[in-house]
């Protein structure tokens, strides 16, 4: 990882950062913090993206900061007991990682960011997501908001500037080192997916978790940290629930289970989807299937170069239609009947989240990657279907990095 990731990435973002940024006020910038899992342990830290890719830092409280043309981290105290059970933050790693030389205690640091901040009339960092994300029921990683209340403690009379939309232009377009990290996380996915399904493993499974296991095994001896995000195994009815990662009910012989799944490498993610059948699929289950393969197939003809995703998705869920309709779901061609049984988007960024940031209004370039995955879902039949494949945008279309993991519903 460190071979694909030096100081040269790092510093070469923040160079851009700085270009796409063109005010004089200082660019300030929060790791994300510890998240309490039970009484006094903490959930696995996951760092926050923007910074990780403006620093390499994988240590949480961290605060970076960009003032014209001197950079600098601020490292946080640590109470003697947290460096017995966590250990000390390791301030030359952070150096060769991130390319700052100037790293500075919480005091010494502060007391530097102080005096620039009362001068200020404008500080820029990245804003901070609600407390709570009513949309997901998810409370969100509370570093931002405090770094804000931080600064404005300094000096009430800031003016905040915002950077997320800089930030999400320059990752939205990858660079070799992060499409190498993709291609990897994407190669691990597909081997580990190869061997979990292979036909003779397939009969012998008794529960959701077992697949689930195999590919955590999977994932972890090829090299990966583990899953991007949570794996979702599926079977029957649980199929129509398109975030279901509870993967503890028993398999039916006779239900098709959607696996969506993907391994994280250099903290870049893979997102995969396959629908398998345990034993031969009845005509019904054949039939859908096939028309989310055609669907599939339609998306990824109209992806080039100049697309814009809010056109594309108009029309993938038109074909989408015409394919419900066809099963004999659907009558006439209307939004909101498409979208009872096909209620997601097609396609999603990829990168250093599973849902990376990206602007879906802008034109496709060549170095972005996305995912293509259409699904249809009907729950009075206990029928879920979805297949997902990894797409880098070319010069003159695309390259399926995941095509290589066989669509066979078995």
């Amino acid at each position: 990882m460190e071979e694909l990731f030096g100081p040269d990435f790092f510093a070469g973002n923040r160079t851009k950062l700085r270009q796409l940024f063109t005010g004089t006020a200082p660019i300030v910038i929060t790791a994300n913090g510890l998240l309490q899992r039970a009484a006094d342990s903490n959930f696995l830290f996951e760092q926050d993206a923007n910074f990780w890719y403006l620093t390499g830092c994988q240590s949480p409280d961290v605060t970076l900061v960009i003032d014209k043309d001197k950079e600098y981290l601020i490292v946080p105290t640590r109470e003697p007991s947290q460096e017995i059970f966590d250990g000390r933050i390791d301030i030359d790693l952070l150096q060769r990682q991130s390319g700052i030389t100037s790293v500075l205690s919480e005091v010494e640091g502060w007391k530097l960011l102080t005096s620039r901040l009362k001068k200020a009339k404008h500080v820029a960092t990245i804003a901070a997501a609600p407390s709570y994300i009513e949309p997901y029921a998810m409370y969100s990683n509370p570093a931002r908001a405090n770094l804000i209340t931080k600064i404005r403690n300094k000096n009430d009379k800031l003016e905040l500037l915002d950077l997320t939309t800089h930030l999400t232009r320059l990752r939205m377009v990858k660079q070799t080192p992060e499409i190498t990290a993709i291609k990897t996380a994407i190669d691990i996915t597909i081997a580990s997916f190869r061997d979990a399904i292979k036909p003779t493993k397939l009969t012998k499974y008794t529960h959701e978790y077992q697949i689930e296991a195999e590919l955590t095994k999977g994932f972890r001896r090829r090299g990966a940290r583990g899953h991007a995000f949570e794996p979702i195994v599926a079977g029957g009815p649980r199929a129509c629930v398109l975030h279901n990662i509870s993967n503890s009910h028993q398999l039916t012989a006779n239900e098709l289970v959607i696996i969506d799944v993907g391994a994280q490498f250099g903290h870049y993610a893979a997102d995969i989807t396959r629908t398998v059948s345990l034993e031969t699929a009845s005509r019904r289950q054949a039939a859908v299937y096939g028309a989310v393969l055609e669907c599939q197939a339609f998306a990824l003809s109209l992806l080039k170069p100049g697309v814009v995703l809010k056109d594309y998705e108009q029309q993938v869920e038109h074909f989408m239609g015409e394919k419900l309709r066809e099963l004999g779901l659907l009558k006439n061609i209307e939004h909101a009947d498409v979208r009872r049984y096909y209620p997601h988007a097609t396609s999603h960024f990829l990168g250093l989240n599973v849902h990376d940031v990206g602007d879906y209004a802008r034109p496709l370039e060549a170095g972005m990657i996305i995912t293509v995955e259409p699904g249809i879902y009907i729950a009075d039949e206990a029928l879920g279907v979805r297949l997902e494949d990894d797409v880098l945008i070319t010069e003159t279309g695309v390259e399926i990095l995941s095509g290589r993991l066989p669509k066979e519903l078995g």
